[in-house]
């Protein structure tokens, strides 16, 4: 060994570990934003899913009543009065025990997007009745479609209201 050379230590310089800092925290700062709108394309499914259930349960109840098994007035609206209707379920007029009933759904679906998480189901979700137009939805005395009361626009840069 010669007299002018250190002994070499085992370790990392200061260089290298500036140079991994550095690079950890740029694959972070590519990560997060990823991870985020994987986690709002995954809300975005759940919502797409959750209207679907909920207006083919709506599309069900309509057809029971164009089949007369579900008593059906001109005072009485042709949809249900409310979303608990397609979970509580309606007597079916055509089963000779009058005590058997129609289920359109098991249980309401929440809105994903609906940001407060104490109200329940069936208020996390606009209600159109079929008297009001598409543009500018109204509640009513039937429930004809729902939509998101969630403020914001999804991946797909449709409102979410709008779904």
């Amino acid at each position: 060994m010669s007299a002018h050379s250190a002994p070499q230590q085992p370790g990392f310089t200061l260089i290298e570990m500036v140079v991994t800092v550095a690079i950890v925290g740029l694959l972070a700062s590519v990560a997060v934003p990823l991870a985020e709108v994987g986690m709002q394309r995954s809300k975005e499914q759940e919502l797409r899913l959750a209207l679907r259930e909920i207006r083919s349960a709506l599309d069900a109840y309509m057809q029971a009543v164009e089949e007369g098994r579900i008593e059906h007035s001109a005072e009485k609206p042709e949809y249900p009065e409310s979303l608990n209707v397609l979970v509580e379920g309606v007597p079916d007029m055509t089963s000779p025990d009058r005590n058997k009933r129609i289920y359109f759904l098991r249980r309401i679906p929440r809105d994903p997007m609906f940001p407060d998480p104490t109200r329940p189901d069936e208020e996390t979700w606009g209600k159109r009745s079929y008297e009001s137009s598409h543009d500018a939805p109204e509640e009513g005395a039937d429930v004809y479609d729902v939509y998101s009361l969630a403020q914001g626009i999804g991946l797909n840069g449709i409102p979410y209201k709008e779904w």
